[in-house]
């Protein structure tokens, strides 16, 4: 032991600290996530969901916990059991949770008193339930089960999945798609919407007899259905086109009464496009929901409508607002909405004047998410950025004084030292504004030269923006010692509707054109980026663009990396599940428009393969399949291309695993250190 540090014990002095040390993805996959705040009726507290990573077990947990928004002490952990609970919502009173549960082996609805108490289980049904709601007076509960919908009583579905299992032949009968979806195979069982007492009583199925889901597939939650004011009726989200499902994007709003006697009543019928996120404002006297306007397009612009109840006459809030919003709020006076929306490479919370329409941006940095109303007129939201992970954060109604309410990963985040950042913009195609970002090595000294990372994002219509992910995190390459580079090309969300819709039938044209004069631009803007050392990774529509590149650009670089990418457009249509996205995205069928598919299809530039390129791709992907990965990976092996193949049977289009996420980084940057440090 050093003599010095012998003299400190000594004295009683602790040691000095040790410097922090760079971002790693073991930080990556145990950090605290915190998701879900849900303001008490008061606007006093906050209970919100927090995420640990149990690596042992290899899986992530949850529990609730609790923030005083103005009260002195650190916020308190509410639950701690070794099963997942979520989804807290607060009763009328204020004075306990619902939330939901898999204690005892089944998701179910539980009771917590915030002031002290064991949580008491409310639902004790033969099903799980994926996601409820709590009507305005806390007597109803309105839970999504999994149902088969020609079932006469819930006992019927779980009866019916035995007497499956006992048959000896294993053979699966479809008639209409989907036959499977996202990662999942269909087997007749629907999401269903039932309406039970809290204080107990018979479940009513709301949506009885309909061949459709509501929450939404694969990824609706709650926020897609709620009580009427009144508590009498059900409005909800779903796609009820029968065999167009697996091709239209026409999810409708729906009203159900709570006693199940007179089947659910289209609201939308005359949008063929999407219509979802109902929520009522505070006199219940409005209805607003979000609504896309073309049929068939899921990247559409999101507008609010705002409909009078229970009259029904509409209108559009905000209509020149060139923005997509989510995660609609009432203010407690319903004369604001609250939302969010991709804007520049940011996704901040706005203010939307319910009499006028006026549009206040109210956060001017990172990704705000989950605004909700609180006491005092202020407003509670999440915030993250490149360097931050999500924490509550509170601010006045019109943007000021923002504070920070919770810390959830401080002692982590004081031993992290992470890269900087800063966006950067340059003319693209046609000379239009392109934004991109770039993360600096942990280690930066300028005048050195750094090796590139260069990060191309999925979707296509979406944004590698200044957000703190959980998988494409620009830091773990930052940390490695690589400079990272994002650009926002053409098709990406967040820079007005036009933007993103230039993608459409030229998936690698515009965008392409855009990488490379954003590479250009980087490069000569910040000249510590090596001239010549630098690898390109992409993600579903990001590595479609790393095989487009392998063909289109062959010089670009010295590596690439293929996370679930497509190789064939024409076999891509045919071995996927929603047809609604290549039928849009290619202007028709294959069928109908060979040409859309055929033109920008990687396959069809294999010959000019060179670069070495790592492909990785997840055995329950079903979006983008398996096949699509391995032909990558045989075309660069009968080529002679210095290539590798990371396959995970157990992931979908995602890597969600946390040893699978360690695996996965640690053999992709072994991959990028190969080709650029030799």
């Amino acid at each position: 032991m050093p003599l010095s540090l012998i003299a400190a014990l000594a004295l009683g002095a602790a040691p000095a600290p040790a410097r922090p040390q760079p971002y790693t993805i073991q930080d990556q996959v145990t950090l605290r996530r915190l998701s879900n705040p849900r303001v008490s009726p008061d606007g006093k507290q906050l209970a919100y969901v927090l995420r640990t990573t149990d690596m042992e077990a290899n899986r992530g947990r949850t529990d609730l916990w609790l923030a005083h928004l103005d009260a002195e002490g650190a916020p308190r952990q509410l639950t701690s059991h070794p099963d997942a609970d979520s989804e807290p919502i607060w009763a009328p009173d204020g004075k306990s949770l619902f939330f939901l549960s898999s204690r005892g082996g089944s998701s179910q609805v539980w009771r917590l008193p915030v002031d002290g108490g064991e949580p008491l289980q409310v639902t004790k049904l033969p099903l799980d339930v994926g996601a409820f709601r709590l009507s305005r007076d806390g007597s109803q509960l309105a839970v999504a089960l999994e149902v088969f919908p020609d079932c006469p009583n819930l006992e019927c579905s779980p009866q019916r999945e035995v007497e499956r299992s006992k048959k000896k032949a294993t053979g699966r009968s479809y008639d209409k798609l989907f036959v499977r979806h996202w990662d999942t195979w269909k087997e007749g069982k629907r999401s269903h919407l039932f309406v039970v007492p809290v204080a107990g009583g018979t479940p009513v199925d709301v949506m009885k007899g309909m061949d459709a889901d509501s929450p939404s597939k694969p990824f609706g939650g709650a926020d897609e259905f709620t009580f009427t004011p009144d508590g009498k009726s059900v409005v909800f989200t779903a796609r009820d086109v029968g065999r167009a499902e697996s091709w239209s994007t026409d999810l409708d709003l729906f009203l159900a009464p709570v006693d199940g006697k007179a089947k659910p009543r289209k609201l939308t019928e005359k949008n063929r496009a999407t219509d979802t996120s109902p929520v009522f404002s505070p006199d219940g006297k409005t209805l607003a929901y979000l609504a896309m306007s073309r049929p068939g397009y899921e990247a559409d612009r999101y507008r609010v409508i705002l409909r009078a109840w229970p009259g029904g006459q509409e209108r559009v809030l905000a209509e020149e607002w060139d923005r997509s919003a989510s995660a609609l709020a009432w203010s407690a006076d319903g004369k604001t909405l609250y939302a969010v929306a991709n804007h520049l490479g940011l996704q901040p919370v706005f203010a939307l004047d319910v009499a006028s329409g006026k549009v206040s941006q109210l956060t001017k940095d990172g990704t705000d998410d989950s605004p909700q109303p609180a006491a005092g007129g202020r407003v509670v939201y999440v915030h993250d950025d490149l360097d931050s992970p999500a924490d509550l954060h509170v601010m006045n109604a019109d943007g000021t004084g923002s504070r920070q309410l919770t810390q959830v990963n401080q002692e982590h985040l004081a031993r992290i030292r992470f890269g900087a950042f800063e966006q950067f913009e340059f003319p693209g195609w046609n000379n239009e504004t392109v934004r991109a970002w770039v993360v600096k090595p942990v280690d930066f000294d300028a005048k050195r030269q750094y090796p590139l990372a260069f990060l191309i994002h999925g979707g296509p219509q979406g944004s590698f923006g200044n957000h703190f992910h959980y998988r494409w995190n620009p830091q773990s390459y930052a940390a490695r010692g690589y400079v990272a580079v994002m650009v926002d090309f053409h098709g990406s969300t967040g820079y007005g509707q036009a933007f993103t819709d230039a993608i459409r039938d030229d998936w690698g044209g515009k965008p392409l054109e855009d990488l490379q004069k954003g590479l250009a631009a980087a490069r000569e803007r910040y000249p510590f980026i090596h001239k010549t050392r630098g690898c390109a990774l992409g993600a579903s529509y990001g590595g479609y663009m790393i095989n487009w590149i392998a063909g289109n650009w062959p010089d670009g670089f010295q590596c690439l990396v293929n996370h679930d990418g497509i190789l064939d457009e024409r076999m891509g249509y045919f071995d996927t599940e929603e047809l609604w996205f290549p039928e849009w995205e290619h202007k028709g069928t294959p069928w109908e428009n060979p040409e859309g598919y055929g033109k920008h299809s990687p396959i069809n530039h294999v010959a000019k393969w060179k670069t070495p390129m790592m492909v990785i791709h997840g055995g329950q992907d079903f979006r983008v399949v398996e096949t699509q990965g391995m032909g990558t990976f045989t075309a660069l092996q009968r080529k002679g291309i210095p290539s590798k193949l990371l396959y995970f049977p157990d992931e979908n289009h995602w890597v969600m695993k946390p040893a699978n996420s360690v695996q996965w980084h640690d053999e992709v940057l072994a991959w990028l250190d190969q080709w650029t440090r030799k």
